[in-house]
């Protein structure tokens, strides 16, 4: 479909999962095309945000917050300590588990990536006499949240038929 097409089709027909596809894909060509810079991807991005998010958070919590998969979450974890955005460390409660965290070089990483991030959001909503951004913001996290729990609800009631 091109723009155009796109362009003329009623906003209420379109489902507001497609909407948000077509942005998240936008997002990550964008990030990808502009975070090369710093020798990261958008995936590896958002790694570094749960990450510094919570400080010593382990690999199994940033698989779950970024809906990712533990050996995906591993090998980015990997790259990033090569890179030396990150650093790892056995965690003397549970030495089957690493606490990972920034490094000063990952949080200057990040901080330059927040403003390329931030720079693209602005560039994108600007001139929408429509909503504010930090009440599109709630709404999009409301939305988030409510998704999240229905499939962890869902997730534990397929593993109460098992």
């Amino acid at each position: 479909m091109s723009l155009e097409e796109f362009k003329d089709i009623d906003p209420s027909m379109l489902p507001i999962g497609k909407l948000i596809n077509i942005i998240s894909k936008s997002q990550t060509m964008y990030l990808n095309h502009k975070l090369a810079d710093f020798d990261i991807s958008s995936t590896q991005l958002h790694l570094l945000f749960e990450i510094s998010n919570q400080c010593n958070i382990n690999q199994d919590k940033i698989a779950s917050r970024c809906n990712i998969n533990k050996g995906a979450v591993a090998r980015s974890i990997k790259k990033l300590e090569e890179k030396q955005l990150i650093k790892r460390e056995i965690d003397s409660e549970n030495r089957r588990q690493n606490k990972v965290s920034l490094t000063s070089k990952g949080e200057k990483t990040l901080n330059k990536s927040i403003k390329i991030l931030n720079e693209w959001e602005n560039e994108v909503y600007c001139n929408n006499d429509h909503i504010k951004k930090e009440d599109l913001q709630v709404i999009l996290k409301d939305i988030a949240i409510k998704i999240i729990e229905k499939t962890e609800k869902e997730a534990a009631d397929e593993q109460g038929k098992k």
